[in-house]
């Protein structure tokens, strides 16, 4: 099972990374102000990754493959990293998709 761990961006904001079971980053949030809009964002990704069409499939400038993650309003709620190859994004996707919905939270900003 994976896990949501939250942190605190240099500039204070909160974000969270969704690691799978080997501890590789599967999915990265943007910055939030607040550490509920940031479980927020968890729980858009729990609900949205179990749809295949929420995963917007890319190619970046420099031939690299990687994936967003969109909520229902079409706002991207988490980024994969950069895939040598299109297969690999796929596998990455396919991981976010095994892994987001029962995922535990690591709250990392915990006093």
């Amino acid at each position: 099972m994976g896990k949501f761990v939250i942190s605190t961006r240099k500039n204070g904001e909160f974000q969270f990374n969704l690691k799978a079971n080997n501890g590789q980053v599967i999915l990265s949030s943007e910055g939030y102000t607040t550490k509920a809009a940031c479980n927020n964002g968890i729980e858009s990704v729990r609900k949205n990754s179990a749809n295949d069409a929420r995963f917007e499939r890319k190619e970046s400038t420099n031939g690299k493959w990687y994936f967003n993650l969109k909520s229902t309003n079409g706002q991207v709620v988490g980024s994969s990293q950069m895939y040598e190859s299109e297969a690999s994004r796929e596998n990455g996707i396919q991981s976010v998709m095994n892994n987001a919905p029962d995922a535990t939270v690591d709250d990392e900003t915990a006093a």
